[in-house]
């Protein structure tokens, strides 16, 4: 082969110049990439708060700051995951952290909500780093190491998020702009990308095809219907016109999405792997987990910042406090996520699955009965890094064992275009709830709003655990 950057070998594998990488060095850039892309979707939310004075606007509002990530990874996963698939996974990695490195720029400059959500919407496509990610994995590693490096790429969308909010906490604590919050992620997202470029090479075959934009269009539109009517029910009134209207809208975009797929030779989304016998349990316990942990991220932040005095809960609590409430997470999820290849050995992915989503579920029943203290918040915060730990490495194997190799992406793209569909579910919903339910005379959330937020991420987590077991009494460790 005369050209070594370009050429494809015949077994499929691209030879790039990164090529003598190894598997060590490629785990460490995905993990990285993945690292950073996690951090990025929680890294705004302690601000949520202190933007709501700069901007002056409502709960529901700011939520979007938030929710307009998830939902740009919800349509952008699929759609780059596929991409990978037929063009190959490193050059669609490298395609979206420098989506993510300009979407953070444009964050850090922006002084209006408009730019902002702009800007946050960049970074949320990605949020397709992760299954393509772990796509590339399984191409390239030996069989009997892919579960445990799943594992660990898995584990950075827990870690991340808790290092989002303490890094966010160290800058806020010494400016009240938000804007050096997205010059550092900018800056973190740019070292993502070199590291996916110097230490990582393709590996698998290309599929080939072409890209379904139709139904990326109808996702979307579909989505964005719902999330809207959602979030803005309790400001509109869910009886008013365009409530109705934007989930009549949503219904049928998704009516006509699921047709087109079903219609087309290469879908966005196989619905087959969406919905399929073995797909059917991974995909919604991923939608439920992500419901949960995405739900505890956003509560999280505002409860710890409530101040006591004033309302007569919450903990009175600085953006850094948020940060550091949360290590406990992150470190409990760094141990078990690597301990989850073991457990899966012995017990199987299905198994290993409903183990950590019910240890999860276990920490918001402990939040929902104890949220008075900052060590009862901590106890949450250990507890529940332990089962999301364990629970998303085992997702991530679930998703796509069952599949054949050229669809590994994709299989893994729609694995996370639910979990990422479930936190921007989570985001509009609670703040539904917490809009629901305030004190007489002002806009702040009551703590019984926050209690019934807590048990319904707690619901949500046990409802995954039960998923999970569903399915290893139907397929044992398949």
């Amino acid at each position: 082969m005369t050209d070594t950057a370009t050429t494809v070998a015949e077994d499929g594998r691209a030879d790039r110049p990164g090529q003598s990488a190894g598997p060590g060095l490629t785990l460490l850039a995905l993990a990285s990439a993945g690292l950073v892309v996690s951090l990025q979707q929680t890294l705004v939310l302690p601000l949520l708060p202190q933007l709501m004075q700069t901007f002056d606007i409502s709960v529901a509002a700011v939520s979007w700051v938030f929710t307009a990530t998830l939902l740009a990874g919800a349509v952008a996963t699929p759609l780059l995951s596929r991409f990978g698939d037929m063009y190959g996974k490193k050059k669609m990695i490298s395609v979206t952290m420098t989506l993510l490195v300009v979407g953070s720029a444009i964050c850090a400059i922006a002084d209006s909500l408009a730019l902002l959500i702009v800007g946050r919407a960049l970074q949320g496509t990605s949020a397709a780093v992760i299954p393509l990610a772990i796509g590339m994995i399984r191409d390239s590693y030996p069989r009997e190491r892919v579960t445990t490096a799943i594992g660990v790429v898995s584990a950075t969308l827990g870690v991340g998020g808790a290092v989002g909010m303490l890094v966010t906490g160290l800058i806020a604590d010494n400016t009240d702009s938000h804007h050096p919050v997205f010059w550092i992620a900018a800056a973190m997202a740019a070292v993502g990308l070199l590291f996916v470029l110097f230490c990582t090479r393709d590996s698998g075959r290309r599929a080939g095809g072409r890209p379904d934009l139709v139904g990326a269009a109808l996702l979307g539109g579909w989505l964005v219907s719902l999330l809207i009517g959602i979030s803005q029910g309790n400001a509109w009134g869910w009886t008013d016109a365009r409530i109705l209207g934007l989930f009549a809208a949503a219904v049928v975009l998704c009516a006509v999405w699921v047709a087109v797929e079903l219609k087309i030779r290469e879908p966005l989304v196989r619905l087959q792997i969406l919905v399929g016998p073995k797909s059917l349990s991974a995909n919604l316990a991923s939608l439920l987990l992500g419901f949960s942990m995405f739900a505890a991220f956003t509560l999280i932040s505002n409860f710890i910042q409530t101040p006591e005095s004033e309302v007569g809960y919450g903990l009175s609590g600085s953006v850094l406090d948020v940060g550091l409430y949360m290590l406990p997470s992150t470190f409990s999820m760094l141990i078990f996520s690597a301990l989850s290849g073991r457990i899966e050995a012995r017990i199987g992915a299905a198994w290993t699955l409903s183990l950590g989503s019910l240890i999860a579920g276990v920490a918001y029943v402990w939040l929902a009965l104890m949220h008075d203290s900052a060590l009862d918040v901590m106890i949450f915060s250990g507890i529940q890094g332990l089962g999301i730990g364990i629970a998303y490495a085992a997702l991530g194997t679930l998703a796509v064992q069952h599949v054949p190799m050229d669809q590994s992406g994709i299989a893994s793209g729609i694995n996370s275009l639910v979990r990422t569909a479930g936190g921007s579910i989570a985001s509009a919903a609670t703040a539904a709830v917490l809009a629901a339910q305030v004190i007489d005379g002002t806009e702040v959330p009551t703590v019984d709003a926050y209690v019934l937020c807590f048990v319904i991420a707690g619901v949500a987590a046990g409802a995954a655990a039960a998923i999970a077991a569903s399915h290893g009494l139907r397929h044992g460790r398949k």
